[in-house]
């Protein structure tokens, strides 16, 4: 990878990490205040982000997760290093 692809994909890896904190606080929210039509709404909102993000990256990058929750470009991307969860 060049600089700027470095600064790219830690820039779309921190997006992703941004939006799954708020996926998280608002899941735990939810658990507690599951009548919250506008929390819902967020968190809906906010996966809907989150999953678009995801692809975008994946896209570029490869797989963010295993087990058939991700696609694989040709050829198979996943023996690709960095893995997400080592930088």
């Amino acid at each position: 990878m060049n600089k700027q692809l470095d600064e790219q994909y830690y820039q779309k890896l921190l997006e992703l990490q941004q939006l799954d904190f708020g996926l998280v606080e608002l899941t735990l929210y939810l658990d507690t205040h599951p009548n919250d039509l506008q929390a819902l709404q967020q968190f809906n909102q906010l996966a809907q982000q989150r999953q678009q993000c995801a692809h975008q990256f994946e896209m570029q990058y490869g797989p963010l997760l295993q087990f058939g929750l991700s696609y694989s470009k040709f050829p198979w991307q996943w023996v690709e290093t960095p893995w997400p969860w080592q930088v």
